[in-house]
């Protein structure tokens, strides 16, 4: 967390592989961090992964493991063997879950980012009361950050609106911000969003960006505006 500077992350939330190859060319590693879900990974595999690694980009798998310790260490064995940035496991899997997987990457000897899921930017209001009835979601959001630094993860993802609820708390942990929007039109699945600046000026270390840049009329364009827009952010 000792550097400012915060960075963006390209969401590759694109239905085909080759509309995903078509734009890493358009892109041009305007920023070196893409990330692809578990769509782009049931479609392509190991060999997308590679592919993408092999044209020069920091790949972030948003798998978001979440299961017995076993399991999901046994995962985290041939991930951490694919030149991967960074992995996402999910926080509510509680302290062994990450540890074990923490350690399985360390054994590995790899230097895959682990990144753990804190409450998901679509999550909030009666739908977190919903399916966690009694908990407050801002004390789960606390707790969840401090198990995971706990237990050896490099960040956490959290909604921009979360970051000033973990100021000061959880410090050696990157943030990583999903749920960020040109303006503040609210989206019918997101419902915890900010805009770059604001998340940037709020303490992320990354902003992770899709459908903004994704549906722009030129997207380069805006991934050039979005970078311009946090490199003057103080």
């Amino acid at each position: 967390m000792e550097n400012r500077k915060c960075e963006l992350i390209v969401a590759l939330d694109l239905p085909t592989l080759g509309e995903a190859r078509s734009f890493l060319e358009k892109l041009d590693k305007a920023t070196p961090y893409v990330k692809i879900g578990p769509r782009l990974y049931a479609m392509g595999g190991a060999t997308f992964i590679s592919e993408i690694v092999k044209k020069g980009y920091s790949l972030f798998l948003d798998l978001k493991l979440h299961d017995i310790p076993n399991t999901v260490a046994s995962a985290v064995e041939p991930l951490s063997e694919m030149g991967l940035w960074a992995l996402t496991l999910h926080t509510s899997g509680g302290y062994e879950m990450m540890s074990r997987a923490v350690a399985m990457r360390d054994r590995k000897g790899s230097t895959m980012n682990l990144f753990g899921i804190t409450v998901l930017t679509s999550l909030g209001g009666n739908l977190w009361s919903e399916v966690h009835p009694g908990s407050d979601l801002d004390t789960s959001l606390e707790a969840r950050a401090l198990v995971a630094e706990r237990a050896g993860l490099d960040g956490i993802v959290c909604s921009p609106l979360d970051l000033s609820i973990l100021n000061g708390k959880a410090g050696k942990l990157a943030r990583v911000v999903p749920g960020i929007r040109r303006t503040m039109a609210l989206t019918e699945d997101q419902t915890r969003v900010a805009t770059a600046v604001e998340a940037a000026a709020g303490g992320a270390s990354y902003i992770v960006v899709g459908r903004p840049i994704l549906e722009a009329d030129d997207p380069i364009k805006e991934v050039k505006s979005i970078l311009k827009e946090l490199s003057e952010v103080k």
